[in-house]
């Protein structure tokens, strides 16, 4: 599925600060080369059902093994791994006696402590990555992660002889020591960054299972059709502490849905809600929903945070139409896409901005191929979709209680009506300021 940097904003896929977005929300990877590899699933999301599909089956068999994972493989083992392969040592005598061992070890002692810490760690890994092995191997099945641990095993087969049946590094004298790292110095190099680089993935892996039990996400149904659609019940935004839930359902009957209510009142959230939902389906996760049935979509594309240019001379409104032009030169693709605006044409006047986004509401109603979700302020424009077939209208009720608004974040089928602009500015008590002046 194709999404753009935009959209990855919009989003909040990544930020600057973790803690504020969905990677930093769903990161439960061991080592920096597991999270390394969660970003770049991440940017890559999947392109059709049995790739998706196929992911989330990896993601249940791992659930399943957790309490079997292993402890020898840390970050900090990783790191030592790779920083053996990068440091300038004298050369390891391949095949050490006693009298060579011992002489490598007096004239060589800063390299042969390298050489002993180094060759305990990748001791350790290996012997992890066999345990990883033992504990996920399935003989027959088709899954990536199957896959993988095939290519895995081949790697590890002949390692016995190396290892030399011992337990742990520790156990073994010098001799088999230095000839262990030397042949995984300059004999094994090509085949442990193929482990390392195997590794990246199980963690990747490991970690999005880990934060779907956590979060206690549900995996999507995929749906095989034509057209696209969305259903989904209990749907919530992952990022808030304290998230309302909402039941929505798009598909080619109603295809566009026409968001309405005051500020502050869900439209945005909603929004942003049901895109990372659609998002993390896509790279085979759980989604923060009690159920959710899709398609698959071609792609993803927002509509909500956009800025003016300084430095390119471009207005507010400049880059909406431009933004709004890429859209559709996108939906015209034939392909399935899934477009989510919140309130077109911010940066002109309200009737320019009514007449604008009618003219390209009505020309997006003619698109039955892809999904849209479009909030709007302007809520006069309902009145002239009503005789389109193909669009729904849901709005978020405000209510008024002893001169406060109350939000209960409910979606409703209809237009609000809310003119609450006013009462906001009263409550905040910028009117008094202003009469004080």
């Amino acid at each position: 599925m194709e999404l753009d940097k935009t959209t990855f904003f919009d989003l909040s896929v990544f930020n600057a600060e973790d803690e504020f977005s969905v990677f930093g929300k769903l990161d439960a990877t061991q080592t920096s080369s597991g999270r390394d590899e969660f970003r770049r699933i991440m940017l890559t999301p999947l392109k059709t059902k049995e790739e998706i599909e196929a992911v989330q089956q990896v993601l249940k068999h791992i659930a399943e093994k957790e309490n079997g994972w292993t402890n020898l493989i840390s970050n900090g083992t990783i790191m030592v791994v790779e920083r053996f392969y990068h440091a300038t040592l004298d050369e390891i005598p391949a095949y050490p006696s006693a009298v060579s061992a011992a002489m490598y070890k007096l004239f060589s002692g800063q390299d042969y402590s390298l050489v002993k810490y180094s060759a305990k760690h990748c001791f350790d890994f290996i012997k992890g990555m066999g345990q990883l092995n033992h504990l996920l191997f399935v003989r027959d099945a088709e899954t990536p992660l199957q896959k993988l641990l095939s290519s895995c095993q081949s790697i590890l087969q002949h390692m016995d002889e190396y290892m030399g049946g011992y337990n742990a590094a520790e156990e073994m004298p010098k001799t088999a020591l230095l000839r262990f790292a030397h042949f995984i110095r300059y004999r094994f190099k090509n085949q442990m960054q193929a482990l390392l680089q195997m590794h990246a993935t199980i963690d990747a892996w490991h970690g999005m299972a880990l934060a779907v039990k956590k979060y206690q996400l549900v995996f999507p149904e995929l749906v095989a059709s034509a057209t696209p659609v969305i259903e989904a019940r209990g749907l919530y935004h992952i990022l808030l502490e304290r998230p309302v839930s909402y039941d929505t359902v798009l598909n080619k009957e109603a295809n566009f849905l026409f968001l309405t209510g005051a500020n502050m009142a869900g439209k945005s959230t909603f929004i942003k809600a049901v895109g990372i939902a659609v998002f993390l389906a896509h790279i085979g996760m759980g989604v923060p929903a009690t159920l959710m049935h899709l398609s698959v979509f071609d792609g993803l594309l927002s509509n909500i945070n956009i800025a003016d240019d300084i430095h390119k001379g471009e207005s507010f409104f400049y880059n909406e139409v431009q933004r709004v032009k890429a859209m559709l030169q996108k939906v015209n693709d034939g392909k399935k896409w899934l477009i989510l605006i919140d309130e077109l044409f911010k940066g002109t006047n309200v009737d320019d901005a009514m007449k604008c986004s009618a003219t390209v509401i009505e020309g997006l109603l003619k698109v039955k191929g892809s999904l849209f979700i479009l909030s709007t302020h302007l809520y006069e424009i309902g009145q002239q979709l009503g005789k389109y077939p193909n669009i729904s209208f849901n709005y978020f009720e405000t209510g008024i209680e002893n001169g406060q608004l109350q939000f209960n974040y409910t979606l409703k089928p209809g237009i609000s009506n809310d003119r609450l602009g006013y009462l906001i500015l009263k409550n905040e008590g910028v009117v008094k300021m202003l009469e004080d002046l």
